[in-house]
């Protein structure tokens, strides 16, 4: 465990530069959730149901009793391999995927987002020299010759990340206005070695600000459905999963908010929710 120093931290919109840095770090955030995804989908009871049906069938075909067990269970997995939706690791977005080139900020001067811990510290915000990221100048040179339109780059949403001394320590994707006032976290990610040191907190607290004073009354945050510590960590920093308060039923803006489901509609988030 690393000691980081929150007051070090600029919160900065990704660049097409980072997009590798953030696709790793990502991946290394939800490692194995999809497959504790696959493990909650086999363990339903309607699931069960439905592969001891198959395996008896199978069982009048294949004689071997273990086969006709483990085939179906096999296929299954494949097809969830196959069809689990945004197995990158950002759950929760109304779109198939997330568009990586068009949420990257193209403006001269990095967007920032205030942190907080720089006033309580007395150092001023500035922004850090950036380190070279993965990928080669010629990668490099042919994202940026990507041409993107204003209407993609407003549907993409935008990603924060933590840049420390020139070094990305975590990220949060924010998806695009859907509907007024109300805004959508698909995934928060920090890395290994700078975990339980507040830099969640800081980039979730952070972003609310910015989208209060932005007009934005509410924010719903996305976790995967396996995930305890993603559901403690919303907990802890005041947001409610969805079903929870009493009032819920005369409300009928957060009625359009579901969570994403997969297989049978098994869900595969859980959707958390905070009056800003």
């Amino acid at each position: 465990m690393v000691r980081l120093e929150l007051d070090q931290v600029v919160m900065r919109r990704m660049k097409e530069d980072d997009i590798e840095t953030i696709k790793a770090l990502v991946k290394e955030g939800c490692e194995g959730t999809e497959n504790r995804l696959i493990l909650h989908i086999l363990t339903r009871p309607l699931c069960l149901f439905i592969l001891a049906v198959f395996s008896s069938i199978l069982r009048c075909l294949v004689h071997s009793f273990i086969l006709a067990l483990a085939i179906p269970v096999f296929l299954l997995i494949v097809f969830l391999k196959i069809t689990m939706p945004r197995s990158t690791g950002v759950l929760g977005s109304s779109r198939p995927y997330w568009d990586y080139v068009g949420s990257s900020y193209r403006g001269q001067q990095d967007e920032t987002l205030q942190n907080p811990y720089c006033r309580i510290s007395g150092k001023t915000q500035g922004t850090k020299k950036q380190r070279r990221r993965i990928g080669s100048k010629d990668k490099d040179k042919e994202i940026s010759s990507e041409k993107i339109t204003a209407e993609r780059e407003q549907a993409a949403g935008q990603v924060w990340v933590a840049d420390c001394e020139g070094e990305i320590v975590g990220c949060i994707f924010r998806e695009s206005e859907t509907r007024p006032g109300v805004r959508r976290i698909c995934r928060l990610v920090t890395g290994c070695w700078y975990r339980r040191e507040g830099l969640g907190r800081l980039l979730v607290q952070s972003l609310e600000l910015k989208e209060r004073e932005a007009g934005v009354h509410r924010v719903y945050a996305h976790v995967p459905y396996p995930s305890k510590v993603g559901e403690a960590f919303f907990r802890k920093v005041g947001y409610l999963q969805l079903g929870e308060a009493v009032d819920e039923e005369e409300d009928e803006e957060i009625k359009k908010e579901t969570p994403e489901r997969g297989f049978m509609g098994y869900p595969l988030t859980k959707v958390f929710y905070k009056d800003l």
